[in-house]
C-alpha cells in the first residue's frame, strides 16, 4: 500500500477544495446564546491565565521548576482558547460557515496542538508531585529548571511534529463528494472520513494521536498516583498524609476537569449525537482553560501569597510616591 499517493484508488481525480463548510449544531434554534456564553468563558480564561503568567513572572519566589510547568500550562490555555473561540464566534455568530482550505488546516493545527499540550502539561506537573512526595530528600536534584525545561521542550516537539504529520496527511486526500465537516471546528476525524481516496494513513494517525495525548498521559498520571498513594500509606502520621495530599488537590482537580469529558466522548463514539458531541468537546476545550487559573489561585498557597506580596508592594510604592511628590 502506497501511503503517499494522494490519488491511489480507482483513478480518482485529485480534488483539493477551495473551502470546507463547518456544519455546527443540527436543528437547535437560538444557539447564538451558547456562543455568547463561550465568549464570556473566553474572556475569563484570558484574564485568568494572563494574571497567572504575570504573577509568576513578577514574583522571583515563583521561578521554580514547578511553576515553569504552571506558566506553560497557562500559556497553552491562553493560546488554545484564542485559537478556538474567536474563530467559533466568527463562524457561527457571523455566519461565516465557509472556511478556506489552508485556514482550516491551520485552525486544526493550533486546536490539536494546544489540546494535546494541556494533557502533557498535566504529566509534567504530575512528575513534580511524584518526586516531591516519593523522593523529598532528592527533590531538588530530580526536579531542576533544566530537567523541567527539557520535559516541556520534548513535549512541545512531539506534539508539534505529530500534529504536523496529521495535517500533512490530510493534504494528500481528495474531496470529491462532500466538503461539509460535521463538527464545530476543523476536526481531523471528520475531515479524513469525507475523503474519496485512500485515507488509511489518516485513519492510523487518528488512532495514534488519542493514544499519545489522551490514554498514555492518563495511564502515566494514574500510575504516578498509585505510587504516591503507596508512599503515603507508609507514612505513620495521618497529619503528614493529609498535608501531602493537599499539595495534589489542585493537580487532581485539573486532571478530572480535563480528562473526564474527553473520555466520555471517546467511549461513546458514534453513539453520541452530533449536538451532544459538539457541546461536550467545545466545553472541554474552553472550561479547563478558564478553571485552571482559578483552581491554582484558590488551591496553591504560593500563588495566593505572591498576589498579596505584589499588591502590597504596589500599594507601598503608591504611598511613597504620594509622600515625596
Amino acid at each position: 500500500m502506497d501511503l503517499f499517493n494522494p490519488a491511489l484508488v480507482e483513478n480518482v481525480t485529485f480534488i483539493r477544495p477551495a473551502y470546507f463548510i463547518i456544519s455546527g449544531f443540527i436543528g437547535l434554534p437560538e444557539m447564538k446564546y451558547y456562543y455568547v456564553f463561550l465568549f464570556f468563558v473566553y474572556i475569563v480564561s484570558v484574564l485568568g491565565n494572563i494574571a497567572v503568567m504575570a504573577v509568576i513572572y513578577l514574583d522571583h519566589n515563583l521561578r521554580t521548576p514547578k511553576y515553569v510547568a504552571v506558566f506553560n500550562l497557562a500559556f497553552v490555555d491562553l493560546l488554545g482558547s484564542t485559537a478556538l473561540v474567536p474563530k467559533l464566534l466568527d463562524i457561527f455568530l457571523f455566519n461565516h460557515y465557509y472556511i478556506p482550505y489552508n485556514d482550516c488546516l491551520t485552525f486544526l493545527f493550533f486546536c490539536y496542538t494546544c489540546l494535546s499540550m494541556q494533557a502533557l502539561n498535566l504529566v509534567a506537573l504530575c512528575y513534580d508531585r511524584l518526586m516531591a512526595i516519593m523522593f523529598p530528600l532528592i527533590y531538588h536534584v530530580m526536579v531542576t529548571h533544566k530537567i523541567m525545561f527539557s520535559i516541556i521542550a520534548s513535549f512541545w516537539s512531539v506534539t508539534v511534529l505529530s500534529v504536523l504529520i496529521a495535517d500533512g496527511l490530510l493534504t494528500r486526500l481528495s474531496f470529491c463528494k462532500s466538503v461539509v465537516i460535521n463538527s464545530y471546528f476543523c476536526d481531523h476525524g471528520r475531515i479524513f472520513k469525507i475523503a474519496c481516496n485512500d485515507n488509511f494513513p489518516s485513519f492510523v494517525i487518528s488512532n495514534l494521536l488519542p493514544f499519545l495525548f489522551l490514554w498514555l498521559p492518563l495511564v502515566v498520571i494514574f500510575s504516578s498516583y498509585i505510587c504516591i498513594g503507596y508512599a503515603l500509606a507508609k507514612v505513620a502520621a495521618p497529619q503528614e498524609r493529609v498535608k501531602a495530599l493537599k499539595t495534589c488537590t489542585a493537580h487532581l482537580s485539573l486532571v478530572a476537569i480535563y480528562f473526564f469529558p474527553i473520555i466520555i466522548t471517546f467511549l461513546m463514539g458514534s453513539g453520541m449525537h452530533q449536538n451532544a458531541r459538539i457541546i461536550n468537546l467545545s466545553l472541554t476545550s474552553v472550561i479547563p482553560s478558564m478553571l485552571n487559573p482559578i483552581i491554582y489561585v484558590f488551591h496553591t498557597q504560593e500563588i495566593r501569597f505572591s498576589i498579596k506580596r505584589i499588591l502590597k508592594g504596589r500599594h507601598q510604592t503608591k504611598i511613597m510616591k504620594s509622600v515625596f511628590s
